[in-house]
C-alpha cells in the first residue's frame, strides 16, 4: 500500500513538471533536476526492492538513511545553483542599473535648452565633461579683465 502511495506521489509530481513545462512557468534547465528526481522516485516506488540492493552496495545498512543521505545532498545542490542564478542576476542588475542610469543623463543633457546653465536638477547623477554631451556646460576661458 506504502509503494502505491509513493508512486502516485511521484507520478503527480512528474506530472506536475511536465504540466508547468507545457505552460511555460518553469523552464528547462529546473524541470531536469526535478524530472530525474521524480523518475527516479518512481522507479524506486515500482522495485522497492532496488534500495536494498542499492544501500548494500553502498555500504549503508538502512536503506531509508541512503534515500535521506540523497535527498539531503540533491537540496543542498538545488540550494547551491539557486544561490549561483541569483549571484548572475544581481550582477545583471546592478549592470542594467548603471547603464540606465548613464543613459538618463545623456538623455537629460540633450534636451536641456543650448546655453542653459542652471544645475542639473536633483536627483540626476553628476556627469564628467567627456560624457555630458554636446550641450553640456563648457567652462569659461575668456578674459573679464583689463590686465
Amino acid at each position: 500500500m506504502g509503494n502505491v502511495a509513493a508512486f502516485l506521489l511521484a507520478l503527480a509530481i512528474v506530472g506536475l513538471v511536465v504540466e508547468m513545462l507545457r505552460r511555460k512557468k518553469l523552464r528547462e534547465k529546473y524541470a531536469a533536476l526535478w524530472l530525474i528526481v521524480g523518475v527516479a522516485t518512481l522507479v524506486l516506488a515500482a522495485f522497492p526492492r532496488l534500495l536494498n540492493i542499492v544501500a548494500e552496495f553502498v555500504g549503508v545498512q538502512l536503506p531509508s538513511n541512503l534515500l535521506f543521505a540523497m535527498s539531503i545532498l540533491m537540496l543542498l545542490g538545488v540550494c547551491l545553483h539557486l544561490s549561483w542564478e541569483i549571484s548572475v542576476v544581481e550582477d545583471e542588475t546592478r549592470t542594467l542599473a548603471e547603464e540606465v542610469a548613464i543613459l538618463r543623463v545623456q538623455v537629460e543633457a540633450l534636451s536641456a535648452p543650448p546655453g542653459n546653465d542652471s544645475p542639473s536638477p536633483a536627483g540626476s547623477l553628476a556627469t564628467t565633461p567627456d560624457t555630458a554631451g554636446p550641450h553640456a556646460a563648457k567652462p569659461d576661458t575668456q578674459h573679464k579683465g583689463s590686465d
